[in-house]
């Protein structure tokens, strides 16, 4: 754990491919998808919040901080981590912000670790995850003081793409192994957007238990 790291896990889109809905609270395992995304990246870093838009309550059982998107207009993750920009600047402690998609339950434990790693190496630059030759933009290593380019990018240009800010700034990718499981090699950043890969998730989860 890095104390100087804040979290946020991104759960504030509108499940549209799930049928809508609250797609973090869906079940897995014993638990709810997004008590999997916390449990992973809560002891990797110094202070974690959740961005959600609605009712706060329903995540009261996380016992962490649930954040709405400061931009109206479900404006994507890019909202979300413009959100955690300003959050985490609210405390003198933090210095970085990583971002965690909320649909993504198997990601590395290192995952913090390594990309601080590599940041040091490319100070002021944006350490991105990636794997299988794919980069992950919602999971990801910001400086703080990306905060004003970010909200110009997303509510002046009208921009909501990750990928394209990140393109914009200096980054680094740092590359991550697959999952060797059920025979077969996993993506770690595997994410759940539709019911199969809600299945699928359940089918890797009881075949990854020791």
């Amino acid at each position: 754990m890095d104390r100087s790291i804040a979290g946020i896990i991104l759960a504030g889109g509108q499940s549209r491919r799930m049928g809508g809905g609250d797609k973090p609270l869906l079940s897995l395992g014993e638990g709810r998808l997004i008590d999997h995304v916390a449990a992973r990246l809560k002891p990797q870093v110094g202070t974690l919040a959740l961005n959600a838009n609605g009712d706060p309550a329903r995540f009261t059982s996380l016992d962490i901080p649930v954040i709405s998107d400061t931009v109206p207009g479900y404006a994507g993750p890019l909202a979300g981590i413009l959100t955690g920009l300003e959050w985490a600047a609210t405390n003198p402690a933090c210095r970085s912000l990583v971002s965690a998609a909320g649909d993504t339950p198997f990601f590395p434990g290192d995952l913090v670790e390594r990309l601080i790693a590599a940041a040091k190496e490319r100070p002021g630059a944006i350490a991105v995850a990636s794997s299988g030759g794919r980069w992950h933009p919602t999971f990801a290593l910001w400086p703080l003081g990306l905060s004003d380019a970010l909200h110009h990018f997303l509510v002046d240009e009208d921009n909501r793409r990750v990928s394209a800010f990140m393109e914009r700034h200096s980054f680094v990718q740092v590359e991550f192994p697959m999952i060797e499981a059920e025979g077969r090699r996993i993506d770690p950043f595997f994410n759940i957007n539709t019911p199969d890969d809600l299945a699928q998730a359940e089918r890797l989860l009881q075949s990854l238990r020791p």
